[in-house]
């Protein structure tokens, strides 16, 4: 699994000229999922993903998780971070896990990060989605499982 962290001060995501979610101040998280990953994985990376530090203390250091900030997430499912780039000019996809399975899992996913309490939204798994965001710093980190 990989998640693609960016800290931000507002997303959106619009499906065929719909808006189908949007917060403020939070996380948008890209989630790739790939062929080995499980139910029990999805739990650890979100636990992991929303007590990960990027959001500034008093001192100004990245010391505050989004659940210390009472933020938002918007999870966005995206297979193209699970891309095979080391060879070539063309990614190969052989490590994605099949559509059909990973939706199971994102849709897993995204009940573990709506148990946080917090305000969880997502995209529209498969659907052509127009993604707007604001990068907040910008600040962006990957997190691989």
């Amino acid at each position: 699994m990989q998640l693609l962290l960016q800290r931000v001060k507002n997303a959106s995501v619009d499906v065929a000229q719909e808006r189908v979610a949007t917060i403020a101040q939070g996380l948008l998280v890209f989630v790739g999922i790939e062929k080995d990953d499980t139910a029990s994985l999805c739990e650890r990376a979100a636990e992991r993903m929303l007590a990960y530090r990027v959001f500034a203390d008093d001192d100004g250091r990245m010391n505050r998780s989004v659940r210390d900030v009472a933020g938002s997430v918007l999870l966005v499912s995206q297979f193209t971070l699970a891309a095979d780039t080391c060879k070539g000019l063309r990614p190969s996809f052989s490590s994605a896990m099949p559509p059909s399975e990973a939706q199971v899992l994102f849709d897993y996913f995204v009940g573990c990060v709506s148990n946080s309490g917090l305000d969880v939204q997502s995209g529209c798994f498969g659907a052509d989605m127009q993604v707007a965001l604001v990068n907040d710093g910008p600040v962006t980190f990957r997190l691989s499982f």
